[in-house]
């Protein structure tokens, strides 16, 4: 819980954490892909958040996972190319290349889509298959930047609008 907070509170205000020596610095988020989409179906369930190591080959998450039943159709989120379709380790992965040099991959998907194949934002592009990496089905979203560069995924989505309700009518707490 406190990862998650820290991780929060850096991300929504990056200018006010101190930089310690040492320290790995976030990369700072992606320009928009044009036409985001989100990859399943709303409300996206995150089961897992991205959690980057503290250095490069150090323990962490380099994704997010999204709660999803098996067999849900998972969409491309911006227009690009197929970089990978196939299987990595005994599950199957979909890369795609976006424009800026962004690569988002998918996890444990069955591709419908080939190596090299052009696609539109919000394309079915995969089937979500059972995995092992979380306690319920999910799909592992990641995104990179360069060779070995992993960014937040979710910072390609548009952020939501906040709205306040009003609160008059509401019980009022005592004590």
């Amino acid at each position: 819980m406190t990862t998650l907070l820290l991780t929060l509170l850096l991300a929504l205000a990056p200018g006010l954490a101190p930089a310690l020596p040492g320290a790995l610095v976030p990369a700072p988020a992606p320009a928009p892909v044009p036409a985001a989409v989100r990859p399943l179906p709303a409300p996206l369930s995150v089961a897992r958040w991205w959690d980057p190591p503290p250095t490069p080959y150090a323990a962490g998450h380099r994704g997010v996972d999204l709660s999803a039943p098996v067999g849900e159709r998972v969409r491309a989120v911006g227009p690009g190319r197929v970089h990978y379709a196939g299987q990595v380790a005994g599950r199957g992965v979909l890369s795609l290349t976006l424009p800026g040099g962004l690569r988002t991959t998918y996890e444990p998907v069955r591709p419908l889509v080939a190596e090299g194949e052009e696609v539109t934002a919000g394309q079915e592009v995969a089937v979500l298959t059972a995995g092992s990496h979380c306690p319920a089905p999910c799909l592992h979203w990641g995104l990179l930047t360069g060779e070995n560069t992993y960014l937040d995924p979710l910072t390609l989505l548009p952020r939501p609008t906040p709205r306040l309700l009003p609160t008059t009518g509401l019980p009022r707490g005592g004590g």
